[in-house]
């Protein structure tokens, strides 16, 4: 039973892996262009001299870093295996969904792991920081519990690439920009328009980033803090109510990912949407 379980999950891991590796080229790139970004955001914090500021964005960016490789790695899923041509063969083979999706979900996790890590060595040979009486054991729980809840999305957005051959894959992009405009990944949320800001409740990286603050003990520091300023972390006891809030929408949107993803994955098959082309 396990066999039958791990064998094929580790399959979509493997196979995923090696799509990485074939497209090495595209991945560097996508890679670089992460790193140079992030620092791009991070020196607007050096620029003003703004200790707090710094701190802020260069969460902002190592946190979207990861869960945004993560959530676009499984949404793309469906679109990737489109341009492959394997997308049929994938949907008729013996394996159940769950299976499939957990693979896939890994192997999109390892992925954005691996690029959060040389972003953050970026950061840290191109902006001048320091984290010294930082909880950072605490953020790497938070980031955790929050990709839960982001796989979930990711699983919830793979559907469009399934209902729509041309335009699934363009859709979600652009709920990935929604997220980010609503969530604060680089601003406090209260800035953005009245009618807008009810809207952040519904993402989990806004509690994500709500923690991580507190843990980075950024939320203490004075606006315009020096550089040589001490931080003083929270401990995850001061976060636990994020930390809930972040199990209970990992706990609702994994079962309602796969449920979604169910029924687009029937109407597909009895629409003829599987074939490669629109």
């Amino acid at each position: 039973m396990i066999e039958r379980i791990f064998r094929p999950m580790w399959a979509f891991i493997f196979r995923d892996f090696h799509l990485n590796r074939r497209y090495f080229s595209w991945v560097l790139v996508f890679t670089f262009y992460a790193v140079v970004n992030s620092a791009t955001v991070a020196l607007i914090g050096v620029a003003t001299n703004d200790f707090k500021l710094l701190l802020n964005l260069i969460l902002g960016v190592v946190l979207w870093s990861y869960l945004a490789a993560m959530f676009s790695e499984i949404a793309q899923s469906i679109s990737y295996e489109r341009w492959e041509g394997t997308l049929e063969y994938t949907f008729m083979a013996p394996v159940s969904r769950l299976v499939h999706l957990t693979g896939v979900s890994i192997s999109a996790t390892g992925y954005a792991l691996m690029r959060v890590v040389l972003v953050v060595f970026g950061l840290m040979l191109l902006v001048p920081f320091h984290l010294g009486g930082a909880n950072l054991g605490g953020i790497m729980v938070v980031m955790i519990v929050a990709s839960v809840a982001f796989v979930g999305l990711g699983l919830m957005a793979a559907v469009l690439p399934v209902m729509s051959p041309e335009h699934g894959g363009p859709a979600t992009s652009i709920f990935q920009g929604l997220m980010l405009l609503v969530s604060g990944i680089y601003y406090p949320v209260k800035v953005l328009p009245t009618w807008l800001q009810p809207f952040s409740m519904f993402s989990p990286a806004t509690y994500a980033l709500k923690a991580c603050r507190k843990l980075l003990g950024v939320d203490a520091l004075p606006k315009g803090a020096s550089f040589s300023s001490q931080l003083h972390g929270a401990s995850l006891r001061d976060v636990l109510p994020e930390l809930g809030i972040l199990l209970i929408m990992g706990c609702v949107l994994i079962p309602l990912g796969l449920f979604i993803f169910n029924r687009a994955e029937h109407w597909a098959k009895k629409t003829g949407k599987l074939k490669r082309t629109g």
